[in-house]
Parts: C-alpha cells; sequence; structure tokens
C-alpha cells in the first residue's frame, strides 16, 4: 500500500483499537485481505482464516467495524490537536517512514513525529545506558558523540535520565543530528527536567513516539520504546548499564533485529559496568574504545557516508604507550596510577603519554588525571 487516506487511516485506528489486535496479526490481516477496509467488511469465517485470528477476535473486529464515526471524530481531534503542537502521524507505508525501522520484524504501524527527518538519518547509531551514569560514563558518552556527529552520525537514543540524556545533548552542542524516542504521548515530556532538551531536538532533530497523545509514561511502555530505538539505527552502543537495566534490554532487542551491538568497557565491582561488561564476555557486544572503533565496525554499511575517511587506529605504537593505552581502557587515571598499572617510572610514563597526546589517543584531564581520546 502507498500512503493512507483518511478513510484507511480511520480504519487502522479502528483494527488497531481492538483488543489483542496488534501490528503483527493487522499484516497477517493485510496479506490476505490486501486493504484494511477490506478487513472491516470481512465476515467472521474468512478473518477466522488468518493465522492468528479466533472466533473471539474475529467478532470483535466485526464489531469495532460499527464504531467508524466516533473514531473518525477522535482522528480528527487527534490530528487537530497533532498540529497544535507541531506534530504528525506517519504509517509505515509513508515515504518519510524510516527505513531501517521498517525492516525490523515488528515495525509500529503508526509513529507520531515532531521535527523532520533527513537523508543522512539511515547514518545512526544508538547510545544507551544507565540512568545513573558515573563520571567516566558520562565522559565516554561526550567524546564518542562527538566524534560520530563529527562523521555525521545521526544519534539515536531515549530522553531518559543519564547516558541518553548526555548523547542527545552532547550531539546538538556539536551541531549534529538527534533523534529522540519516547515512551508517552508527544505532548507529554519524561522526564519532566527534559523539557529544554526536548523542544531543542523537535526544532534540530526528530522525537518520535508509538503512543498517542496524552498517554504517560507506564514501565511497560519502555520495551516497545526500546525496538524502535534499536531499530532506527545501524548499530546500539551500551555505556553502563547493570545487568536488569533497560539497555540490557535494547541491546538483545539489536541483536534480534541482526543490527550491531557495541559496549565500552567498564571497572570490575561497580553495577553501572556489570551489564556492559557481561555484554562484552558473553561476546553479544563488541568491545570499544572510541567511536573509531564504532565506524570501523560498521565500516560496510557506512561506507556511502564515509567511505575511505573512516579513521584507523595507529598501529606504530611502542611497547610502552601500548602499555598505558591498557591501562586506561576501563577509566581515566592519576599518572601515579597509570606508573603503577605499566611498572614504569613516572618520569617515563610523562614521556610516552605526551607522545600519545600527540597522536591524539591520549587527552590530559586536570590534576594529572589522563584518559584515552
Amino acid at each position: 500500500m502507498g500512503k493512507l487516506s483518511f478513510d484507511q487511516l480511520t480504519d487502522l485506528y479502528i483494527l488497531l483499537s481492538v483488543d489483542r489486535i496488534g501490528p503483527a496479526k493487522v499484516r497477517n490481516l493485510l496479506a490476505k485481505f490486501k486493504d484494511i477496509s477490506n478487513i472491516l467488511k470481512a465476515n467472521i469465517s474468512d478473518l477466522m482464516e488468518t493465522e492468528g485470528i479466533s472466533k473471539e477476535l474475529a467478532s470483535r473486529i466485526r464489531k469495532s467495524s460499527l464504531n467508524k464515526d466516533s473514531t473518525r471524530k477522535l482522528l480528527e481531534k487527534e490530528i487537530k490537536f497533532l498540529d497544535k503542537i507541531g506534530g504528525r502521524i506517519i504509517t509505515v507505508w509513508d515515504n518519510e517512514f524510516p527505513q531501517l525501522l521498517k525492516k525490523i520484524y515488528d515495525p509500529p504501524l503508526i509513529l507520531y513525529v515532531m521535527g523532520n527527518f533527513d537523508e543522512m538519518d539511515k547514518y545512526s547509531v544508538a547510545v544507551v545506558g544507565t540512568r545513573q551514569p558515573t563520571i567516566y560514563g558520562k565522559i565516554q558518552t561526550e567524546k564518542i558523540v562527538e566524534d560520530l556527529v563529527r562523521q555525521n552520525i545521526t544519534i539515536v537514543s531515549g530522553l531518559a535520565r543519564g547516558i541518553d540524556s548526555v548523547a542527545h545533548s552532547t550531539a546538538l552542542k556539536n551541531n549534529g543530528r538527534t533523534i529522540a524516542v519516547i515512551g508517552s504521548g508527544l505532548d507529554v515530556i519524561y522526564p519532566s527536567e527534559n523539557k529544554k532538551l526536548f523542544n531543542e531536538i523537535k526544532e534540530r532533530g526528530v522525537i518520535i513516539s508509538e503512543f498517542s497523545p496524552g498517554t504517560i509514561p507506564n514501565a511497560e511502555n519502555f520495551p516497545r520504546r526500546n525496538r524502535i530505538i534499536s531499530g532506527l539505527a545501524l548499530g546500539t552502543l551500551v555505556i553502563e548499564t547493570a545487568i536488569t537495566g533497560g539497555a540490557m534490554q535494547t541491546a538483545r532487542l539489536a541483536l534480534d533485529q541482526n543490527r550491531e551491538v557495541f559496549a565500552v568497557p567498564g571497572n570490575l565491582g561497580i553495577k553501572q559496568s556489570e551489564g556492559t561488561n557481561m555484554l562484552i564476555q558473553r561476546g553479544e557486544a563488541e568491545l570499544i574504545k572510541n567511536a573509531e572503533d564504532i565506524l570501523t565496525g560498521l565500516e560496510l554499511k557506512l561506507k556511502p557516508l564515509v567511505g575511505k575517511n573512516i579513521p584507523k587506529y595507529q598501529k606504530d605504537l611502542t611497547i610502552f604507550e601500548e602499555k598505558i593505552l591498557n591501562s586506561l581502557i576501563n577509566e581515566p587515571l592519576h599518572i601515579d596510577k597509570i606508573a603503577e598499572n605499566t611498572d614504569l617510572t613516572t618520569s617515563d610514563c610523562l614521556v610516552n603519554l605526551l607522545s600519545l597526546e600527540f597522536k591524539g589517543l591520549v587527552k590530559q584531564l586536570p590534576g594529572k588525571m589522563f584518559m584515552l581520546m
């Protein structure tokens, strides 16, 4: 089907209002009846020939077709409200519907959208993580996102506190593109402290929701949101998460969608690192140290965008420089700690750290602290 008419959109709303009818069952019905209007006109026995449609469900579909006038009025009201707040409805059959999202096994049929998609949004990386990041997690998020947007990569995240907010704000700060997928209606900003960030993304990126206006951010909304976050991106980067964190679910959804998963390693014994370390240990995520690792991991998918400009790691490292880089892989360290970890003198460490700074691999922080670039 092409872009839906208002009548077809009304029929789709009617169908989705039926209890236990979701995108998967709608697709099964469309495979048989070809058009949404034909589904609502079908008799019970014909409906029951569709996979997953019981007699009870078929009866509900038939009864729902009697609600067309009331649904039409509600839809008209919803469209007017969305227009007032700068939003709109798109469906999976519209040309502007993100192509990457369309390819997952259960894409949403309807999206509520603020802002405008860009042709370059097909080169996206999702960045997700804990709502309570450490300083290390924030630094890594800022560093990696800044380098990704410099390569024209769009950043996708969920507008949550913590890593999500840092990812969005860093992308905007560096004049990059960002897409926020929320678990509430477009008129319900959650968390409320992200109102300014929400409005900035609306003006310079895209806000997406699968939920109609007025929907509050119930817990059951977020798993559905997470599949959209991973579905919009070529790969998902996890920066700090507990084993039970929502970011872990997003990572596994990405794997189910046959997308790449990357993770930043963290300190052992810290709750925020348990999830990322587990993903790496199980081989479910590729360990990355910087944006270059992500670009290299996605090289074939990104070739039309960055081609030969994908940066490569320096190969001409001395054994002492490699020791120092390995020492810094988990977190920023004081010069004395680096010396202790590498069995080098402080003066030898400073000489090699200076060399690594010139190569763009290490950055000095206040208080004689050093971190990977």
